[in-house]
């Protein structure tokens, strides 16, 4: 019998030294190409695709096995490459996605309480709350729309065009004639900021080695920092534009601060838009090699290994081996596949749905995990929506707050978010890990909710609610870190997209709870503590612990 390595080119990746085939799984013997050193070091002599991906969250049986290969071999060339200026520089303008996602969810909130006016823009008797509905109809269908479209025209395109879609109409919003065309509009706007997460999470964290993949949590900063530009432009417009709260009418002319503070939010989200093209955005190879295009993923490897001054560990010739090894038992002649599309259309499969619960500990760890999201989409809408009013009759003696102190208050807020993002980087890699900063996060979220009922002062108030913004930061750093961890490449996917989509459904019943509760009360407050302490509460039983274990 002849010597298979004589018959099959090598590879050059030590830690794929040998691979048998049989007639079960098409495995042929390799030999390595010693010209990388730095990848993984090589496994046994007797060892198969199931110890090439040793040490990951999946195995040869969760997805093309092909893909899978290929997949480790360009994770292990990006940490070979390490971390450079292409991955500080996607740092910030990736960044941006997160500061977009939740300064509109807030411009909302930010202007509703000043469309009163009586020739002009002014929301109907108990009908206020339709604007954040509105909102949340916009963020479900780009949660929807981009996530998919992202894996059919690439990364790329998503990436920019949802910043232009939410600054043109956020612009065009300030222009609004009457309250269902603000509706309407910030329906729009939200249908661009719905995107901004799923596609910039992943170009940042395909782009990222191991050893750097705890700035997914910190990137949570940048969330923080979008509440602080919202509640600062506004501090600055909407305080100093606005009708005097103690006009007993309003008129279009005396209130152009919520007109001013879409223009200037809308022109900044473009000019964002513009920053992403003074730095090269590479299309993220893991697309390249879902669409079977493996010289641009390799080319793409290329250039980001020649920004942080490397050479790419890797070449074409690597990924062409692993076709020959037929891992999958295909014909030659079979067109490549789109796996990234076919995953992403495998969340309408009820067959593959399935597969989030195949097994009793993933059955509750998916559950559990999308469930959490849920409530948390629900909780966090409701605190978020209407912080202004409620800030706004807290004063000392029952005394409300001037828009001045209103705008400022909420300021004062938002700075403290940044802090416990950054503090959650350094959290999840305790021995607490990603479950014990989690379940802390949402527990005292809740309670520093409930606390801020007892505030006697506008002063006591704004303390409660600068404790509750670190530690919610906290609590959404880890959790949109946590998501895509424990879930299997070829689940991913799929579990990722259904807890967005169940936080972004029951979002949209946030505003139809409030229509029906007493706003002069506090018991959006209390509903909303009572969810985060709740979901803080299940996240105890969550099987699964990512800390320590490598994924890409």
């Amino acid at each position: 019998m002849s010597d298979p390595s004589s018959e099959t080119p090598p590879i050059s990746d030590p830690s794929l030294k040998e691979i048998k085939e049989d007639s079960d799984d098409h495995l042929k013997e390799i030999k390595p190409n010693s010209s990388v050193s730095k990848l993984d070091s090589s496994v046994s002599h007797d060892s198969d695709l199931s110890s090439f991906l040793e040490g990951e969250l999946y195995d040869v049986n969760d997805t093309n096995r092909t893909y899978l290969a290929k997949s480790k071999i360009i994770s292990d060339a990006i940490n070979t490459i390490g971390f450079g200026r292409y991955q500080y520089g996607l740092f910030f303008v990736a960044g941006f996605g997160w500061l977009s996602d939740n300064a509109w969810p807030i411009a909302t909130g930010l202007i509703l309480a000043r469309l009163t006016e009586v020739d002009g823009v002014h929301a109907p008797v108990g009908k206020a709350p339709y604007l954040t509905l509105a909102q949340n109809f916009g963020l479900l269908a780009g949660a929807l729309f981009w996530s998919l479209s992202s894996d059919i025209i690439g990364r790329r395109w998503a990436f920019n065009l949802t910043f232009l879609i939410t600054g043109v109409f956020a612009i065009i919003s300030g222009g609004s004639p009457n309250f269902a065309a603000v509706g309407v509009f910030d329906a729009f706007w939200s249908f661009g900021v719905g995107g901004n997460l799923p596609v910039d999470s992943a170009i940042f964290l395909e782009a990222l080695p191991q050893s750097h993949q705890w700035l997914l949590t910190v990137m949570s900063s940048w969330w923080a920092i979008g509440q602080i530009v919202a509640n600062l432009i506004s501090w600055g417009l909407i305080s100093n534009y606005s009708c005097d709260p103690a006009a007993t009418v309003c008129l279009k002319k005396d209130n152009w601060g919520w007109r001013y503070f879409l223009f200037t939010m809308g022109g900044l989200t473009l000019l964002m838009f513009i920053a992403r093209f003074a730095f090269r955005v590479f299309e993220s190879p893991r697309f390249y090699l879902a669409r079977g295009d493996d010289e641009r993923a390799i080319a793409t490897i290329e250039k980001i290994a020649k920004i942080n001054g490397k050479e790419s560990p890797i070449t074409l010739k690597d990924l062409q081996d692993i076709d020959e090894l037929n891992l999958d038992g295909k014909e030659g002649n079979e067109p490549k596949k789109n796996i990234l599309l076919e995953e992403k259309l495998s969340k309408y499969k009820f067959s593959h749905i399935r597969e989030c619960f195949a097994t009793r500990k993933l059955a509750i760890s998916s559950s559990l995990v999308i469930f959490t999201w849920g409530i948390i989409g629900l909780a966090f809408p409701l605190y978020n929506a209407f912080l202004p009013y409620y800030l706004e009759t807290r004063g000392s003696a029952n005394k409300p707050l001037s828009v001045h102190e209103t705008y400022r208050n909420s300021l004062i807020v938002a700075v403290l978010g940044v802090p416990g993002a950054i503090v959650a980087g350094f959290l999840v890699e305790l021995k607490i890990g990603r479950k014990g900063t989690l379940c802390g996060s949402l527990i005292l979220t809740g309670v520093f909710l409930f606390g801020s009922t007892t505030a006697k002062t506008s002063n006591a108030n704004l303390g409660w609610n600068c404790a509750f913004s670190f530690v919610s930061n906290i609590m959404y750093g880890v959790l949109y870190a946590y998501t895509p961890e424990i879930f299997f490449t070829k689940i991913r996917g799929t579990g990722v997209g259904l807890a967005a989509s169940f936080n972004r459904v029951l979002g949209i019943f946030a505003p139809i709870i409030a229509i029906y509760a007493d706003l002069t009360t506090s018991a959006p407050i209390f509903v909303s503590g009572a969810l985060f302490i709740f979901a803080g509460i299940l996240t105890v039983f969550f099987p699964y612990e990512p800390r320590g274990h490598s994924s890409f």
